[in-house]
C-alpha cells in the first residue's frame, strides 16, 4: 500500500536498553519503573546541576545524545474552534488575530511536505482547530489522503486533529498515519482551571483509541499557565501511568497570546523549562521529548542544555500552529556547531515497530530485545 522507503540507514538492534523494576509496566518487551508522584517530586527537586547529569546518563543510555529528530508543523484549518483552550488564538471565544480559514486542499500540504523533506525535517506534522471530527466527513477524507501522500514520500506523518473515535483512528492507521498528538497540558488538578470544555478523561480517551490503533502517541504539555511545580510532577505523572509510554513528549512554554485569557502570563523560568525536560527524561527514559512551542525565545546556549536535560527534537521551519518557529537554515548551522545530526525516519525503534512490514523490506525491523 505504501512506497518503500529507501535504506539509508542501520538501524541500531544490538543496544539493549536496561529496565528497572519495583513495579513495571508496558507492552511486549518493554517494561517501565512506576514512580509514585512523591518519587517525581523528589526528583524534580533535585539541585537543577544534579538533575541534569543524571538525565544527560540515563538520555545516553537510551538514545544516541548526537542525534535530534526534526518536525515541521502546518496549520492546515486555523481558528473558529470551539473549545476555551485559555492560552489558544484559534478559540472562536477570544478576539485574537487568527482568523478562521477552512480546511486546505491537499497540493499545498503536500509542497509544505516537500520542502520539509528537502530541509531535512522526517516527521510532517499537521494541525488543525477543531474539538472533534463529528460531521466532517469530506474533510476527513481530504485529511485521509494528504496523510497518504506524505507518508508515501517516505516521512513520518503526524496529525492533530481534536477528539478521535476508534473507529477514526483506525482509519487514520490504514492511511499511513505514524503518530497522533493530543496533549494532557498539564495535571489533572490544574487542567480545569485552563480549559472547560473538554474533560482530562476525553483526552485520555483519545490517547487510548490512537493507541489501540497501533499508532503512536505524542503527548505533553504546556508550561507557564499559571501552574505549580506540583502540576508539572502531576503531568509527568500522568502520562508515566500510561500502559505505554508516550513514543514522543512535546515541552511547550507558553507563548502569551494577546486576546487569550493567558496574554499577561510572564513567560515561564527558563530553570523550570530545563528542569521539566529533565525530570521527563528520567521517567520516560525510552521517549522522545520533544523542545515545542517558545523554543524560538531560548538562546542557542540554552537549547544545548535542554539537549544535555534529554530534549531530543525540535519543530522547525518557517512557522508553528500559531506561533514562531526557528527556522531550517539556523536550526542547521546551530546543529553543526554542536556536533548534532538529524534522526531519520522511523529511527526511533518503538515507532518502527508499530509501523512494522509497512515500512517495506529494505529496512530492518526492530528487533523484540530492544526497547
Amino acid at each position: 500500500m505504501f512506497r518503500s522507503i529507501p535504506a539509508r540507514r542501520a538501524v541500531h538492534l544490538s543496544r539493549t536498553l536496561a529496565t528497572h523494576a519495583s513495579g513495571t509496566h508496558g507492552a511486549g518487551s518493554t517494561t517501565y519503573r512506576s514512580y509514585a508522584k512523591k518519587e517525581i517530586q523528589t526528583i524534580y527537586d533535585t539541585p537543577l546541576l544534579d538533575l541534569v547529569f543524571r538525565a544527560a546518563a540515563v538520555h545516553r543510555q537510551h538514545h544516541d545524545p548526537s542525534k535530534i529528530q526534526l518536525c515541521t508543523l502546518m496549520n492546515i484549518k486555523s481558528g473558529g474552534c470551539s473549545e476555551d483552550c485559555s492560552y489558544c488564538s484559534q478559540s472562536s471565544r477570544y478576539n485574537t488575530s487568527t482568523k478562521a480559514s477552512k480546511l486546505v486542499e491537499i497540493e499545498p500540504v503536500i509542497e509544505a511536505a516537500r520542502k520539509a523533506k528537502e530541509n531535512g525535517s522526517t516527521r510532517f506534522c499537521m494541525g488543525a482547530a477543531w474539538r472533534d471530527l463529528s460531521g466532517r466527513k469530506r474533510g476527513f477524507e481530504r485529511i485521509l489522503e494528504m496523510v497518504r501522500e506524505v507518508r508515501g514520500m517516505g516521512m513520518e506523518v503526524c496529525t492533530t486533529l481534536g477528539m478521535l473515535s476508534p473507529e477514526q483512528a483506525r482509519q487514520l492507521k490504514e492511511a499511513g498515519l505514524t503518530a497522533y498528538n493530543h496533549n494532557l497540558d498539564t495535571s489533572r488538578e490544574f487542567y480545569p482551571q485552563v480549559i472547560t470544555t473538554r474533560s482530562y478523561d476525553d483526552r485520555l480517551d483519545t490517547i487510548s483509541a490512537v493507541r489501540d490503533a497501533g499508532i503512536s502517541v505524542c503527548s505533553g504539555g504546556i508550561l507557564g499557565l499559571g501552574e505549580t511545580d506540583a502540576d508539572r510532577v502531576g503531568l509527568i505523572w500522568e502520562v508515566s501511568k500510561m500502559p505505554e509510554h508516550p513514543e514522543s513528549f512535546p515541552v511547550n512554554a507558553l507563548v502569551p497570546i494577546p486576546g487569550t485569557p493567558l496574554e499577561g502570563n510572564e513567560r515561564v523560568a527558563y530553570h523550570t523549562l530545563v528542569r521539566t525536560i529533565a525530570t521527563a527524561r528520567i521517567i520516560l527514559p525510552n521517549t522522545i521529548i520533544r523542545l515545542a512551542a517558545g523554543r524560538n525565545t531560548l538562546a542557542e546556549s540554552e537549547q544545548a542544555m535542554c539537549f544535555m536535560a534529554g530534549a531530543n527534537a525540535v519543530f522547525t521551519g518557517e512557522q508553528m500552529l500559531t506561533t514562531p518557529c526557528s527556522p531550517w537554515d539556523e536550526d542547521k548551522a546551530m546543529m553543526e556547531r554542536w556536533g548534532l545530526r538529524g534522526m531519520l525516519s522511523f529511527e526511533q525503534s518503538s515507532v518502527a515497530r508499530k509501523e512494522g512490514d509497512r515500512l517495506g523490506p529494505d529496512i530492518p525491523q526492530p528487533s523484540a530485545a530492544v526497547a
